[in-house]
């Protein structure tokens, strides 16, 4: 390593269960390149996963728990023996190139589509009530790629000992799967979080209403996964503004440090906090930068911050303790070998923006490294 300005990204960290080299960890990507109706992954996403093996910890594609859970075409599911067996060509590939990898668990609740639902129904979140925006339906729909939401449907009560197997049963999977733990995701306005939010809970019963009701299948879930997996082994994301939908709570700068604090004493791997900012369509401010550090404050372990984060400002933050490590997104996707390109100061590749989402290797596995070697695996 030559460059000293980023030496706070380079220190070793410790997790509960392990030891991860660095700082600058991959942020979770969604890139829709699974296969459409099985949700599996594939070489080509093990080559891409692998490429980009020198992180900290990759924490992968968001992946649901289930049909229902899923909101957006061609993204990959950890509940069927095939999608487990796919994601196995993934985990080894990471591992045989060094790297530690993270399943995310991904529930989208409102921000779906009959398409994606069993028996077409509407689908489920905290409360009935219709998101802004398009969904992104691929070629499910004949008025695609893009729909307009439709008015979701509360979960009923009786349902969520039924959605919390499905967390349980993904953890399963996931540890089949070769994955090294678990990230819960309870940001970016998903499931989870619109129980949190006080603007999509408007439930009546024990899971709505008062801050402590809307927290509690954060803390439910949590607690389902922790009991089928070591509490080291699972993360927890959480993002205080900003996601798809347009909705908001009331208070974030009370409601998020109340769920961090949730989340102290259990011994998890980390959190992993999204600061708001550009790319969750909340831009930043000091408001948002307040509530993380307060977040920062509010839990007792390993602290991941992402949100837009240059290496310099992500370097700054370990240094001074307001983070342990920064998850970073595009520059991942552009440059696989981020943490030797960050080390040397550059040059960095541009990310294409046009091959973000859907189809294949090209904008995928195609950027070069600085040391270019031989590709670990084939294309096919």
């Amino acid at each position: 390593m030559t460059d000293t300005q980023h030496s706070a990204l380079f220190d070793a960290l410790d997790l509960p269960a392990f030891t991860v080299p660095n700082r600058v960890w991959m942020a979770p990507l969604t890139r829709s390149r699974s296969t459409a109706e099985e949700c599996e992954q594939t070489p080509l996403h093990a080559l891409y996963y692998s490429q980009r093996a020198s992180a900290g910890l990759i924490v992968s594609e968001a992946t649901q728990i289930s049909h229902e859970g899923q909101g957006y075409a061609w993204t990959p599911g950890i509940f069927t023996e095939g999608q487990v067996e796919s994601w196995k060509l993934v985990t080894d590939a990471v591992h045989n190139a060094g790297g530690r990898i993270f399943c995310q668990l991904w529930h989208v609740g409102a921000i779906s589509h009959p398409v994606f639902q069993p028996d077409g129904k509407a689908p489920v979140s905290a409360s009935a009530w219709t998101p802004e925006g398009e969904a992104f339906v691929g070629d499910r729909h004949e008025e695609g790629p893009t729909v307009a939401f439709g008015e979701s449907r509360a979960l009923p009560l009786d349902q969520i000992p039924r959605l919390l197997d499905d967390y349980r049963h993904a953890a399963r999977c996931a540890a089949k799967a070769g994955f090294d733990g678990v990230e819960i995701h309870a940001a970016n306005n998903y499931l989870i979080d619109q129980f949190i939010r006080s603007e999509t809970n408007t439930r009546d019963d024990d899971y709505g209403g008062n801050l402590d009701n809307r927290l509690r299948l954060l803390d439910e879930v949590v607690a389902a996964v922790t009991e089928v997996l070591p509490a080291g082994r699972v993360g927890v994301r959480l993002s205080p503004m900003g996601g798809p939908g347009g909705t908001s709570d009331e208070k974030p700068e009370e409601t998020y440090p109340a769920a961090a604090a949730k989340l102290a004493g259990r011994g998890l791997a980390y959190l992993h906090v999204v600061r708001p900012n550009g790319q969750t369509g909340s831009g930043g401010s000091e408001e948002g930068d307040s509530i993380v550090g307060a977040m920062r404050e509010a839990f007792d372990g390993v602290f991941v911050a992402n949100g837009d984060f240059e290496p310099e400002e992500a370097a700054a933050w370990v240094g001074d303790g307001r983070a342990d490590a920064v998850t970073f997104g595009r520059e991942f996707i552009a440059n696989p070998d981020l943490p030797a390109r960050i080390a040397a100061d550059g040059p960095y590749n541009e990310p294409d923006a046009d091959t973000f989402y859907g189809g294949g290797a090209e904008g995928y596995v195609d950027y070069p490294a600085l040391n270019k070697i031989d590709d670990p695996l084939p294309l096919e």
